[in-house]
């Protein structure tokens, strides 16, 4: 089915539109251009509204808000929001009477007309897609990037033409009952994750999986051969690997890196820090492969300096080098934010608890860090971990964010490097991470 026929089906139905975030937005407005009957429903009450959800109001969508926007519901077609789980008891009560469930993510993929490239994993995601559309666009192609990084995609579809690519961030909850998957799909790696949201371990790499689930015989999966949960995962057409430790479809040994066997270019030639880069470097280059020349991958590999909130260097004040990790909201992504450096830093760390385990920061903490500054509800954990490894550096406790940025600040030294990279979603004090990167920017900014 094609655009206009998905949406001229859907004419004249019930539609409920679960959350009013960034992503389902353009929705409502695409519902309420082809004559749908549009509810939105989402946890914030109307005080706290801002104008453009008012505006869909106006434009004919009935705002269901506040404390009780999951009780009394019917629909014949119902959006999830990706921070809802399938099986929360409204959706299971909503299916129960009929109603499809689907989303923003599933209907584009069932309606993107080009070629698609989609990324997930626990780490690396957002840098590696991006890199990905840096390199189709260095070969001459357009290139449609979005989804989780930021940017809806579903209505940009009428303007999307066979030869494109639209390369997609996919993040576990817009993959949990994702009936699509893209001809290329890449899983950068996998450790524990949103085990606040997810039901186990297990119901996550489930999650992950669906992107390349539904591939036919002639799609491409890429993993990473270094991860062991990743590695042994096969796709249903081929499968390729990436790896920094053995010979791979593309690996990296002896400082050069290798694609099919061939030396492609020194890994000193990647302008972004850190070994994890290498990794989401490779994922990008067979990613692309066949699809742009050596030469463009190594043009983007010497000028791509890397996304906001990844190991951003904000300012050096006074000799000192202050860099944004923000996206850093779990363990293992700090851990590979310390290993970039090769110098021992000052980490703030601590945030949201997404009750995942801390016990593997703590070494790295010890190897890494020369003061750790915590603060957020997973202060108590993470010093916890650090304090059970041997030569644990000293720690300075925090009552909120604001205090450890001006605590890492009093302690550092010309020649020190300040890492906030807190290993930790933001939700204690924050919207979202970039929230958070944005004000440690803005109080790194205003320091003399």
């Amino acid at each position: 089915m094609d655009f206009e026929g998905y949406f001229s089906a859907l004419r004249g139905r019930d539609i409920l539109v679960m959350g009013l975030g960034v992503s389902n937005r353009p929705l409502v407005r695409l519902l309420l251009a082809h004559g749908c009957r549009v509810t939105a429903c989402d946890k914030t009450p109307r005080e706290k509204l801002d104008a453009e959800a008012l505006a869909l109001e106006a434009g004919g969508c009935t705002l269901h808000v506040g404390e009780h926007y999951l009780e009394g519901l019917a629909a014949d077609v119902v959006f999830r929001t990706p921070g809802m789980h399938p099986d929360t008891p409204a959706l299971a009560a909503l299916r129960a009477a009929g109603a499809v469930v689907t989303s923003e993510m599933d209907a584009f993929f069932s309606l993107c007309p080009c070629r698609t490239i989609a990324v997930t994993g626990s780490d690396g995601k957002t840098t590696t897609t991006t890199l990905i559309g840096e390199i189709l666009k260095a070969a001459g192609k357009t290139v449609w990037l979005g989804g989780n990084i930021g940017t809806p995609l579903l209505e940009k579809v009428p303007l999307m033409r066979p030869e494109n690519f639209a390369v997609v961030e996919l993040s576990s909850f817009q993959l949990l009952d994702m009936t699509h998957s893209p001809e290329i799909a890449v899983v950068t790696n996998l450790a524990p994750n949103h085990l606040d949201i997810h039901k186990d371990m297990d119901e996550y790499i489930r999650a992950k999986k669906n992107v390349f689930r539904f591939q036919s015989a002639a799609g491409k999966l890429i993993v990473n051969a270094d991860n062991a949960i990743t590695a042994p995962m096969v796709g249903n057409g081929k499968t390729e690997r990436f790896s920094r430790a053995a010979e791979a479809d593309c690996c990296c040994l002896g400082g050069k890196i290798y694609l099919h066997g061939d030396t492609l270019m020194d890994a000193s030639e990647i302008l972004l820090p850190g070994t994890h880069n290498i990794e989401n470097y490779m994922a990008a280059i067979l990613a692309t492969s066949g699809l742009a020349s050596a030469s463009d991958v190594r043009g983007v590999a010497r000028s791509f300096g890397g996304v906001e909130h990844r190991i951003e260097l904000v300012r050096t004040v006074r000799g000192v080098r202050y860099y944004n990790d923000s996206i850093a909201s779990s363990p293992s992504r700090t851990i590979a934010g310390l290993r970039a450096f090769p110098e021992k830093v000052i980490l703030i760390a601590g945030g949201y608890d997404k009750h995942i385990p801390y016990d593997v920061l703590g070494p790295e903490i010890a190897a890494h860090v020369k003061l750790l500054v915590l603060g957020g509800a997973t202060g108590a954990k993470i010093r916890e971990a650090a304090e059970t490894a041997e030569n644990c550096p000293p720690i300075v406790e925090c009552a909120n964010f604001t205090e450890a940025v001006y605590a890492a600040a009093r302690a550092a030294r010309p020649g020190d490097t300040v890492l906030m990279s807190p290993a930790s979603a933001a939700f204690d004090q924050f919207k979202n991470f970039m929230e958070r990167g944005n004000y440690f920017k803005q109080l790194v900014w205003e320091m003399e």
